[in-house]
């Protein structure tokens, strides 16, 4: 079972040799291919064989490129993740407007849940109450935009109601590596099973080919928040990215189960799947995060 997290940081050759990524820097390190789930390429210097690409990609491990300021920017995806591709394809196109809407509603409904938790953790009961009478009012496929009202009482009470995602600065960049690390993560589980990551529940910008994954992720989001918070740093460099990546690995309870986030990720978009084929979100497994 593949489970480790390389970032790749200094300027480096990446090949493959007998089943290992060998790492060729300053010293030689070797990493058994099967165990790498997720590979950061920080820095745009280091060069990759195709030999390696072609593995990775062969053992569904997913390689973030990162940009100039080595922030996730692209990622190695397959086109086809299982054998019946083309069937599962058909089947997605097929999907309802009740079929989608009902998950929508249950994936808005937990993102407005953890939201409010967070917030309580937090001190501020009254904004997580307000979050809660959100839950409570949300109309099918969120038809009343309970989702968008939240997140503006929700970032107003973390950062200020002078914060705004637009801008530049160093909470938007930890904001966005976290969610590029954890978009990536349920990406790479979609294509493993068979699904486009293109034709979402919600989200259907033409411009986005993630826009099933942007659905999926939401309830997630909050992990990063809460580890953003906690960093309480006023930069944002390698120490911050490192910390928000050891999220992968931090444990988390989903099904009755603790599991690894990678792993957590890996049941719920399936159960995900699982229910809009259904038409039931009862099946739908959450992380209790």
């Amino acid at each position: 079972m593949s489970w480790r997290t390389v970032v790749i940081s200094r300027r480096c050759k990446l090949d493959l040799n007998m089943g290992y990524m060998v790492i060729r820097g300053e010293e030689i390190k070797r990493i058994f291919i099967d165990e790498i789930a997720v590979v950061v390429i920080e820095n745009p210097a280091v060069s990759i064989t195709g030999c390696l690409l072609n593995e990775l990609a062969n053992k569904k491990a997913r390689v973030i490129f990162c940009n100039e300021k080595r922030s996730p920017y692209a990622e190695l995806q397959p086109y086809h993740g299982s054998y019946d591709c083309s069937h599962k394809l058909r089947t997605q196109i097929k999907w309802t407007d009740e079929q989608k809407g009902l998950i929508w509603t249950a994936i808005v409904a937990e993102k407005i849940k953890n939201q409010s938790r967070l917030l309580a953790e937090l001190g501020h009961e009254d904004e997580s109450r307000l979050l809660s009478s959100y839950i409570d009012e949300l109309l099918f496929n969120d038809e009343s935009n309970r989702e968008g009202h939240a997140a503006k009482v929700y970032f107003n009470a973390l950062f200020g109601k002078d914060f705004s995602r637009g801008n530049e600065n160093h909470i938007n960049a930890a904001l966005n590596y976290g969610y590029g690390i954890i978009l990536s993560a349920i990406n790479r589980e979609v294509t493993i099973n068979g699904i486009n990551t293109q034709l979402g529940l919600c989200h259907d910008n033409m411009f986005n080919p993630y826009n099933f994954s942007c659905d999926l992720m939401e309830p997630f989001r909050v992990l990063i928040d809460r580890k953003v918070i906690s960093l309480k740093h006023t930069k944002f460099e390698s120490e911050e990215k490192r910390s928000i990546l050891s999220l992968l690995n931090a444990r988390f309870l989903i099904n009755d189960t603790q599991q690894t986030l990678l792993n957590a990720i890996k049941i719920y978009v399936k159960s995900v799947i699982d229910a809009v084929n259904a038409g039931d979100d009862s099946l739908i497994r959450f992380a209790e995060i």
